[in-house]
This record gives C-alpha cells, structure tokens and sequence, in this order.
C-alpha cells in the first residue's frame, strides 16, 4: 500500500494537470513564487546597509536637536546636522557649547547619539528585531557575521548580546567611579551628580570626548581632580580596545583563575595550554601599550616646564598619561593645546591618526593596521617575504587591507586641508591639518578653530567624521560591485619600486 502511494506520488509529481488540486493553490503561494528568483539575487550588501544606518541616525539626530526644547537659543540646520554627526561619529568637536547652548533634554539627545553611534545602529536593529520576530533570516545573520567581524554565523546575536551586556556594565561602573570622584559642592543636586556621571561615563566609553562641562575637563574644580581624570582614562582605553579584545581578555582571565584553582586546591597544573589570547588580541595590545607609555613620555619630558607646570607630583604624571591616551581616541582636554611645543602637536596628530583598536569605539586607522605596516617594513629592510609574529603568519589580505586603509587615511585628510584652506585661508594650515586629522581619527581635539570655520568648512569636517567613522575603505567597497572569484592566474612579473 505505501509502494502504490509512492508510485502515485511520482505519477502525479510528472502529470501535475491530472490533479485538479492545483487549482485551489492559494494566492500568496503563486506570489511568493514569483518574488523568489528576485530575492535570491538580492544582494545585501553590508557596507551600504552600514553607512545607510548612520546616515539616517544622523538625520534623526539633526531633526532632535532642532527640536525647540534641544537648545536654550536655537540652533542652526548646519550646525545641528555637525553636533549630530559629530555625536554619531563619537568625535566631540562641537561648533556650540555643551554645557550653556543645550537644555537637559537637548543633552540626553546628544547622549542617546553617542551611545548609538558607538555600538552601531545595525547591532541594536538586529539585536532587538531577533526577540521581536522570533528569529533572524540566515542572510541577515550573513550581513552582522560581516558587520560584527564574527567568524562563526551562529555566535553573531551571542556577540551582539555579549557587546550589548559588556558595554552597559563597563558604563555603570565608570559612572559608579565619576560619581564617587566628584565634590558635591559642586554639583549639589545628587540627580545632576547622577546625570553627569551617566553623560561622561558614555561619552568616555564611547570615546567621544563630548562634556557638559562649560570649559570641558579644564573647568576649576576638575582639571585638578585626579581620580575623576583616572576614572575617563579607565573607560575611554576599555572602549578603545574594542569588543572582541575584551571578550578575548575575559575568556583568558577565566583561564588563568582555573588554573590557579587547580594548582591550589588539586596541586596539579593544567597540562593543555590553549591558544586563548588571539594574534590580533596580541598585536593590538601590544601596540596600544607601546603607543601610550611613548606618548606619556615624551609628553611628560617636553612639557614638563611648559603646560604642565600648573600640576605638581602625581598631578603631572596623570595629566601626561590623560593627554596621551586621549589623544588615540577620547577628545577631551585637561590642558590649552594651543600652549603645547610644535613636537608634541605632531606627536599629538599622528597618535590621532593612529586611534584605537578594531571593532571599537575609537577611529583612526587602527592599530593593527600601524602594527602591520611596522612589521612590513622590518620585513622588507631583512628581505623577508612572511610577516611572522608570536609563531603565526599574518595573511596576505590582512596586509592588502592595511596598506589600503594608510593610504586611503592619507588620501581623506589631505582632500579636506585643501578643501579648508580653499574656504577659509585665513587659518593657518597647522590648525587646518590639526583639525582635519581629528575629524578623521573621531577624536575631537581641536586648536580653537572649530567654531571659526565657514559652512563649506563645516560640510568638510562633517564628511571627514563620517567617512572616518565608517572608514574610507568601507565607502568603496560600498560603492564597487565585487567580482566573482577566478581560480585562473596570470604569471606575475616584478616591477621596480626604487
């Protein structure tokens, strides 16, 4: 009986006309089935569904902060559309004052643009429509593998969960340590105190230098208050590591706490040694410890008699290591940058340039891309052909991507000094450079020129923190359609580079 079922099913599977059931199919069905070859040659592509994300953030920004309850005055289209990109693109350069121009309301916005910015607005997107629709499409979990730079498809929401719970723990601590910091004389209304801890703990987290502060960290009363200055350090280098370093970090303390325990209460040592910390983990923490002990000194050794004459003993220390770690990520300011030596301004701009680490809350070109670029060069000056490090190969494409990312850096800022010095020549270009490679580096330092600028000036800042946001590199391959892989090679020729 099951045979002859089968055999009737094939019948049928061959003469469907036989069967008059194919008349009842319904609608939807013959729709769905229409749609199909059009949706299996969708492409989503991740760079644009990116950048379109933190286009329309920055629109809904502009449109919060000209609400008339944002600001004490009003506040123009330009310069609601640059304090929103520059809060989205977590820089902290600001044509108007934090603290005076904006109401509470207006810096709740510009906090909500900070937070949202930095975790990306496709994390929260995805993250939140996988509870409310009971699941993802296996392409969506495609586009945040890419986003979330996660290798397995099925850790993608686990990652999102884990950013989502590290970021929102790491900001109550340091809101818990900034609240602790503060002296209440100055701030006597223990909701105000809450609030400022909350809006500095995201905005140092975060890295965008933002402060509602009237002279920012310099005001009277904090340029002197250590322990607050420690506690933005402790958050602004936390969120300039980056979410997969930290979980990395995380899994490799755990280890190390499980193999203290069985040495202490078995006596015995674990005899398998994983591979817990990554290269990249490796490559970027090692950069980013090496960068800041040299910034810290060389910044504390050229302006010990100059801008940090006002602090004494550990004042100074603190205020040399605040200002190198800063300047990779943060924007906020403790000292006059006008005040600084011409070498500790270009060592400034190039730390700026530099940044942070991937998949984090900080810009500029990374630095695993400035490791690999360091690492390249030695190799070539020895004649080597691998960059080998800590018993690993780093691959080919990693290097392309690096060397792609310096120039296309380079390429970005140099457009918008010329761009700038066309619009306004009155400032001098020193500024002009200061000021574009912060735009790029999301940092938001500044040598006082920001408010200065014209509106065509404006427009070039506001492109230089989005493009450096979301890298140049991002923007084209947004813009290029990507080649199907070939298994054919051309036999390859040397050229002559010097």
């Amino acid at each position: 009986m099951i045979t002859g079922a089968v055999i009737f099913f094939q019948i049928g599977r061959k003469n469907a006309s036989l069967f008059p059931v194919q008349a009842f199919k319904h609608p939807y069905d013959s729709f769905k089935q229409s749609m199909m070859p059009h949706l299996r040659h969708t492409q989503l592509n991740p760079a644009r569904l990116f950048i379109f994300s933190f286009l329309g953030l920055v629109f809904i920004g502009t449109l919060m902060l000209k609400l008339p309850h944002s600001t004490r005055d009003g506040i123009s289209f330009i310069d609601a559309l640059f304090t929103s990109t520059s809060a989205v693109c977590i820089t902290g350069l600001t044509v108007m004052n934090t603290s005076s121009d904006f109401t509470i309301f207006g810096q709740t916005v510009i906090m909500l643009l900070i937070q949202s910015g930095a975790l990306g607005i496709l994390t929260f997107a995805s993250y939140f429509s996988y509870f409310f629709k009971g699941g993802s499409s296996y392409e969506t979990q495609i586009v945040m593998s890419s986003i979330s730079n996660t290798e397995k498809i099925g850790d993608v929401f686990k990652t999102l969960k884990r950013i989502l719970i590290i970021t929102i723990s790491i900001e109550l601590i340091g809101a818990a340590f900034i609240y602790g910091s503060l002296n209440p004389a100055l701030i006597p209304s223990i909701p105000d105190r809450i609030f400022f801890s909350a809006f500095h703990a995201v905005s140092a987290f975060c890295n965008a230098g933002f402060s509602t502060l009237q002279n920012g960290i310099m005001e009277t009363g904090y340029v002197t208050n250590y322990p607050f200055q420690l506690s933005l350090i402790f958050l602004f280098f936390l969120g300039g590591l980056g979410f997969p370093i930290v979980i990395n970090i995380i899994k490799y303390l755990k280890h190390r706490l499980k193999t203290i325990f069985l040495r202490f209460t078995y006596g015995r040592k674990d005899g398998h040694k994983p591979w817990i910390m990554t290269l990249g983990s490796r490559i970027n923490l090692m950069t980013t410890f090496s960068l800041i002990i040299i910034g810290f000194t060389l910044i504390f050794l050229g302006e010990y008699d100059n801008v940090l004459t006002p602090h004494q003993g550990i004042g100074k220390f603190v205020t040399a290591l605040f200002t190198s770690t800063v300047s990779r990520t943060a924007g906020f300011n403790t000292i006059d940058y006008n005040q600084l030596h011409i070498h500790s301004i270009m060592l400034i701009m190039f730390l700026m340039w530099i940044g942070g680490s991937p998949v984090s809350t900080a810009g500029g070109i990374k630095t695993s891309t400035f490791a690999i670029a360091v690492l390249n060069f030695a190799n070539l000056a020895r004649n080597k052909s691998k960059i080998e490090i800590y018993n690993r190969e780093i691959a080919n494409i990693s290097i392309r991507r690096a060397f792609a990312t310096i120039m296309l850096a380079l390429l970005a800022i140099g457009m918008g000094v010329t761009l700038i010095s066309i619009f306004d020549k009155n400032i001098p270009i020193l500024q002009i450079v200061f000021e574009c490679v912060s735009a790029y580096g999301t940092v938001g330092l500044s040598l006082g020129i920001t408010t200065k600028l014209s509106i065509a000036s404006k427009v070039v800042i506001c492109v230089l923190m989005f493009v450096g946001r979301i890298t140049f590199l991002t923007v084209l391959i947004a813009l290029f359609k990507r080649v199907k892989y070939t298994s054919y090679a051309y036999p390859s020729e040397e050229i002559l580079i010097n």
